[in-house]
């Protein structure tokens, strides 16, 4: 072998050397989980009772590095058996950039949630809000503005108890014609412990000249074990069929460190539908170690505005993290 390709391959072999010095790595942690749901109807067609029982799983992969600047990026991918229809299990994915002190910008390639998607109910509950394991009580009922894929998300630093969210949604013809984007802001005065107010608007183009405003405003109060919520969300538009207000209340209790019940109720109004439907409901959680049982039984009237549809949902849920 010759001098210049020894000088080639040692330089190589350095290179390589010091790349896997700095590599990062990738953290596995996974969940499991065994669900058991059930639903009686009072009026309206017969609900199909099937097979009750379903099993969640996933596993995420998360890794992340710091830059000479101080900044650090972020990495996480899902892999679950979350089938759509078209044998995926490649699930939520993003990358995160920490500014070092001026908020975090995340991008979701798959799984992204605006600032307004994360309000559609804040108050407090010990499993799943009043609305949820029934079904069709969360179609066209809540106010949560947009999400999708490929969007942007900044989160502010926090700053004398307030912190700022801000996203962004890019014009696709897969998704809308239009881009959406929305904001929110938390803020917990420091000289009242426990109390959290928050605010959040978006605007939604639907189609052309046809927007829906999106507004949501609550409170929560935490005083020891108890913490109480309240919230207002309303759907601003033209059409009545896109017009909602929506009201929400809950109040959770921790009886131990381990074990927590609650009670919560909402009620949704669409447009001049005189059918409102009203949801109640208790939930209470038990964990020890890796393991959480959780359940909830919930009451919804007029589901989705049909005053011939009253359901009442259970649902039981083990799972575990590892």
């Amino acid at each position: 072998m010759n001098n210049f390709k020894k000088i080639g391959l040692s330089a190589l072999a350095g290179s390589l050397v010091a790349f896997s010095a700095h590599a990062g790595e990738l953290s596995a942690t996974g969940s499991a989980s065994l669900t058991m749901s059930d639903s009686d109807q009072n009026g309206g067609a017969a609900i199909g009772r099937g097979n009750q029982f379903s099993m969640g799983d996933s596993i995420t992969l998360a890794g992340s590095g710091e830059m000479d600047n101080g900044m650090t990026i972020s990495v996480s991918f899902e892999i679950d058996n979350d089938d759509t229809g078209g044998g995926e299990v490649y699930d939520s994915h993003s990358m995160t950039l920490d500014t070092n002190g001026m908020g975090t910008i995340t991008f979701a390639g798959h799984g992204g949630s605006s600032a307004m998607s994360a309000l559609d109910d804040t108050t407090p509950n010990a499993y799943e809000e009043s609305w949820d394991a029934v079904s069709g009580a969360d179609t066209g009922t809540r106010v949560g503005g947009s999400s999708g894929d490929n969007m942007f998300t900044y989160t502010s630093p926090t700053i004398s108890g307030a912190k700022v969210t801000m996203a962004y949604l890019n014009a696709s013809d897969a998704v809308t014609d239009v881009s959406y984007s929305d904001f929110a802001i938390a803020y917990s005065p420091e000289m009242v412990d426990g109390l959290t107010v928050g605010y959040g608007q978006g605007d939604t183009e639907v189609t052309a000249g046809t927007e829906i405003e999106h507004t949501a405003m609550y409170v929560k109060y935490t005083y020891g074990s108890v913490t109480v919520g309240y919230q207002e969300n309303e759907a601003s538009a033209a059409a009545t069929s896109n017009a909602i207000d929506f009201e929400a209340f809950g109040i959770s209790y921790a009886v131990s460190d381990n074990f927590t019940v609650a009670y919560s109720s909402s009620e949704s109004k669409k447009g001049s539908d005189a059918d409102v439907q009203e949801a109640t409901g208790i939930s209470a959680s038990f964990t020890s170690g890796g393991m959480t049982i959780a359940g909830v039984m919930n009451d919804v009237d007029n589901v989705a505005f049909d005053a011939t549809n009253d359901t009442e949902g259970y649902e039981l849920n083990l799972s575990f993290a590892f």
